[in-house]
């Protein structure tokens, strides 16, 4: 880097270290002691001029240290440190820290170099524009237009937008790798379709709660995105088996999928997934039209690592059991809002859900002996979550906390029968375990408040 200071550029003069030559002597003191000459100095002679000591200096008899004839070439003091000396990899490396608001309306705004660093490449690959009510058609174009090798982009809860943008996106970034447009009404099977056509790489798509979104939309994806590994079709309403089905035999190298409330979606979808996707690891069929039928077909996932079966409302005991026995991945299983689940399924899956660490049985069916047998026979379970479940006690509580091993949460929230004074206990004699109660929720809450600087307004609660 150059440097602006005045003189930088010439040479440093080195300090002369010799000494100073005494004043000369007048003719009539010569050969006088350097104390004599002292004082005909302060009696009122003439003092040498600077040039003269400069030309008769190098004496070895001088002492004093002259002043040095190069002062206006001295070594400059070291500049302050300056962030803009750091190689530009280090700042690229510093406001990718940054979000997307920091950089495009702070950092960028600081001088020209930092606007440049912040328009780079590598900052627009992946884009997170949710719940921005300024992204429009318009400004999706322009950043379409000057990034064209944005590999994901999140415009989830922009309601400015419409089809028009989203196509435009995708025809200049056909190397998208992830799109993810929750909630946005205003999207219809155009924009779906649009992706589906110019990015053959699509790898995820989640667009829950589309209410415009039909199988022909599916249809496009399920023929064209054949790398897709992720998808995301919670409550769009429209959906059907006969779309699902063109993506399960489409996509065969889908390892995740997510359903909610999909009510025409069936038993038919989940046997296709099951049959044509073996390397499906989190499947989830939350509120669906699926029964006990259809999930039998998931035992020949070898590979399911997480199943969430909330709400299901023909699901039997003996399905969960035979997927837990034949799954051995399973690693999380929901079984939330299924009033059939029983102690003597939950005892099962404790014995042979080998490799099982979440477990969440909210208004099931079970009492204190499920939570017995988790604590008795489970080596692996850490989450335990039994909520609402109106028939669990102190004494199931404390026999779990006392026997698992494994125990890290037990979630006891509306669990009527329990005594906030025994979890108190428990909480503090079992430390690790996490209880979670409404009273305890609240404390916790109130404890990370206080630990963030909050300070509560007494004057406020007084009046």
């Amino acid at each position: 880097m150059v440097c602006k200071r005045k003189g930088a550029g010439v040479p440093a003069c080195t300090p002369c270290k010799q000494p100073l030559c005494p004043p000369p002597s007048s003719p009539t003191s010569e050969g006088a002691p350097t104390e004599a000459g002292g004082d005909a100095v302060r009696a009122g002679s003439t003092a040498p001029s600077p040039a003269q000591q400069q030309h008769e200096c190098g004496d070895a008899d001088c002492q004093e240290p002259r002043e040095n004839p190069c002062d206006c070439h001295r070594e400059p003091p070291p500049e302050t440190p300056d962030i803009n000396q750091l190689p530009p990899s280090i700042l690229l490396k510093i406001f990718s820290n940054l979000s997307l608001d920091e950089r495009c309306l702070s950092a960028s705004l600081v001088c020209k170099y930092w606007r440049d660093l912040c328009l780079d490449f590598q900052f627009w690959k992946q884009l997170d524009l949710s719940s921005r009510q300024q992204v429009t058609d318009e400004l999706l174009e322009k950043i379409a237009s000057r990034s064209q090798n944005i590999i994901e982009i999140n415009i989830s809860d922009c309601r400015s937008m419409s089809d028009t943008g989203v196509c435009v996106l995708a025809f200049k970034c056909p190397g998208l790798l992830r799109y993810t447009a929750y909630r946005c009404k205003q999207l219809s099977d155009t924009s779906i379709i649009a992706v589906a056509s110019h990015c053959p790489l699509l790898q995820k798509v989640h667009v829950g709660n589309q209410d415009k979104l039909t199988d022909e939309g599916l249809k496009q994806l399920g023929s064209k995105c054949r790398e897709l590994k992720d998808i995301h079709f919670g409550q769009c309403y429209k959906i059907s088996d006969e779309g699902m089905i063109v993506i399960a035999k489409g996509c065969l190298k889908l390892q995740r999928i997510y359903m909610q409330e999909n009510k025409l979606v069936t038993d038919q979808s989940v046997k296709a997934f099951a049959e044509h996707c073996p390397e499906l690891q989190y499947v989830g069929f939350m509120g669906c039209s699926v029964t006990s039928k259809g999930v039998i077909h998931l035992t020949k996932l070898r590979n399911l690592s997480s199943l969430d079966l909330r709400h299901i409302t023909e699901l039997d005991n003996e399905t969960v059991m035979e997927i837990v026995k034949r799954c051995k991945h399973l690693s999380s299983l929901n079984l939330c809002l299924n009033w059939i689940i029983n102690d003597r399924c939950v005892e099962v899956i404790a014995k042979e859900g080998q490799n099982l660490k979440e477990l969440y049985l909210v208004s099931c069916k079970i009492t204190d002996y499920a939570l017995i047998a988790i604590g008795r026979y489970s080596m692996t379970i850490e989450t335990v979550d039994v909520g609402w479940c109106k028939e669990i006690t102190d004494q199931g509580a404390t026999l779990i906390a006392q026997s698992s091993k494994s125990l890290r949460y037990l979630g006891l929230m509306r669990c009527d029968k329990v005594n906030e004074v025994t979890v108190e206990q428990l909480v503090q004699q079992y430390p690790h375990i996490t209880f979670s109660t409404v009273l305890q929720d609240c404390k916790r809450t109130l404890e990370r408040a206080y630990q963030m600087g909050w300070t509560p307004n007494m004057s406020a609660a007084s009046s």
